[in-house]
């Protein structure tokens, strides 16, 4: 039977596999928060205090998403995930026996509500990129939506369900079912046998891949503008998150219950956005699709912001779940579809940053802007800010396919010039920078749209791993150019062919097509070398 469109990427096993331990853990973690969150409002009662322990979940992943990117790229993801899974499992079997032992205060709380976010730190870079291991590119984007569908099953079913383990036995039974979650997913990820991926090259080292994944995100418009659109929404869409238990406490009056009911109807809106997001891509441009989630996301925080009961409550966080999914699922997709495998983690966990960072920053802000000036007000300032913003955002294009718009079909790869046999070994070794440079003869009138094909040329080079990059036009004959460009050592040269994606072929290919008179010549590498002075030399 052929599944629907929302549903396509369930038809392969391994993601079906994931998907399943995805929706456990959400589960657990929907329960951990919640319960955390509720437990501060009775330790201490207060917006800041608050808003911090959605912040101790958020910070980890500002400090260490790099890190984390760069060593899920370079080590087996599989391995590495399951280190991360059981780092979460002992913080959160302490969190539950501190709790149930009536030893756990405010701080303690938040320090391992931290202890478990920076797990979830190290873990989402790696989780990202396996899962875009489990399906073809077609799929990738709907999977990523799925992957919001089975969390927001988890934020329907979980806060709910948290509100009334609350009643039933107290934090500490939600803290230990949250535990038993990383089981789950480390049972999952032992039975999976993935395929060892071999290269012929050395592993990467730690700072260099670091500095590596920066450059690609640094040349890749489509992944600027994913990550500048996700910021822009994400830092008043945190005003919910930080205030919503003493909204719920507070402002409506009513307990955990109607505080999980709330978050489950932001999950059931998520669902929603999920399974309609395939015809919303078909019918609408990515871009388009985030203003309005991000107009829609912004309407149900006024709504809530005003309300004083539940109902329009609830309609709000309806709305605003519909809106959050929508617009985190298309600028995620959006970084995944500009990140080719070798880079993906790393390239990901950039846009974790931003996106995390807006989240802390907004979660700090709001909360305290909320003692100052309330509840009501603080949450009509965000959605206001978060519509303003929208609008200057939407010139931001996200569609990494708009990049090969001045790409022509690939042409072949000029020659490169061979190694000497005295070079041969030194190569192997050394450490020192390689200085490519390719020559260009251009007419006089093709100048304007070379140097239009050497700009994206640039960011070419640049995301396959190019430190410097300058174009240079000789005084004498205007007609020749050079073009050049650093590469940190011999091995990231080798590691150049394997870098460029098809687009980026085809992006050097037009600019080499203004190239006249003949072939083009050899592409030559000189290895730097810094010279010293000998015992018998003076100096000038």
């Amino acid at each position: 039977m052929r599944l629907p469109s929302a549903l396509a990427p369930l038809r392969h096993p391994l993601f079906r596999l994931l998907w399943g331990a995805n929706i456990v853990v959400s589960l657990g973690v929907w329960m951990q928060s919640t319960s955390a969150g509720w437990m501060m409002t009775s330790l201490s009662p207060n917006a800041l205090m608050v808003s911090l322990v959605q912040a101790a979940t958020i910070v980890p992943v500002f400090l260490f998403a790099l890190p984390a990117g760069a060593i899920a790229d370079i080590v087996d993801r599989r391995v590495y995930i399951v280190g991360t899974q059981v780092w979460m499992l002992g913080a959160a079997v302490i969190l539950t026996l501190m709790t149930w032992g009536h030893l756990t205060d405010a701080w303690s709380l938040l320090g391992l509500t931290f202890a478990i976010g920076l797990g979830a730190a190290m873990n989402n870079p790696a989780w990202g990129s396996v899962m875009a291991e489990a399906v073809p590119r077609s799929d990738l984007v709907q999977a990523i939506a799925l992957n919001g569908v089975g969390f927001n099953i988890a934020r329907a079913v979980g806060p709910a369900l948290a509100g009334f383990l609350l009643l039933a036995g107290g934090p500490g039974l939600t803290f230990g079912l949250n535990a038993a979650s990383y089981l789950v997913v480390i049972v999952v990820l032992l039975l999976w046998r993935r395929e060892n991926q071999k290269a012929g090259l050395p592993r990467e080292h730690f700072l260099s891949a670091m500095k590596t994944g920066m450059r690609f995100v640094r040349h890749t418009p489509p992944m600027q503008a994913a990550m500048l659109r996700a910021a822009a929404f994400f830092f008043p869409g945190a005003a919910p998150w930080a205030m919503l238990p003493l909204v719920v406490r507070e402002q409506l009056g009513l307990g955990a219950g109607v505080y999980g009911m709330l978050l489950g109807l932001m999950g059931i809106g998520g669902v929603t956005a999920g399974l309609l997001l395939p015809q919303l891509r078909v019918r609408f441009q990515r871009g388009t699709i985030v203003f309005a989630a991000t107009l829609l996301s912004c309407t149900g925080m006024l709504i809530l912001g005003l309300s004083r009961h539940w109902l329009p409550a609830a309609f709000g966080m309806l709305m605003f779940g519909l809106g959050w999914v929508s617009a985190s699922s298309i600028t995620q997709g959006s970084a995944q579809m500009a990140s080719p495998s070798w880079v993906r983690a790393r390239a990901l966990s950039i846009y974790q940053l931003s996106f995390n960072f807006a989240l802390a920053a907004g979660t700090f802000f709001w909360g305290w802007l909320g003692t100052q000036v309330g509840l009501t007000t603080a949450l009509v300032i965000a959605a206001v800010a978060g519509m303003v913003a929208a609008v200057p955002m939407r010139r931001l294009k996200i569609d990494a396919e708009e990049m090969s718009a001045a790409a022509s079909p690939a042409l072949p790869v000029p020659a490169v010039e061979g190694i000497a046999p005295a070079l041969a070994q030194v190569l192997e070794s050394t450490r020192g920078r390689v200085l490519e440079s390719q020559h260009y003869r251009i007419a006089p009138h093709s100048k304007a749209a070379f140097l239009a094909a050497m700009a994206k040329a640039r960011d070419a080079r640049g995301r396959g791993g190019a430190v410097l990059w300058h174009l240079g036009e000789d005084i004498s004959a205007p007609e020749h150019w050079v073009e050049l460009w650093w590469v940190e050592t011999w091995t990231d040269h080798l590691r150049e062919a394997g870098r460029l994606s098809d687009l980026d072929r085809a992006t050097l290919a037009h600019a080499m097509s203004f190239h006249i008179d003949g072939p083009l010549p050899p592409t030559r590498r000189f290895l730097s070398i810094t010279p010293h002075r000998g015992h018998g030399d003076r100096a000038p």
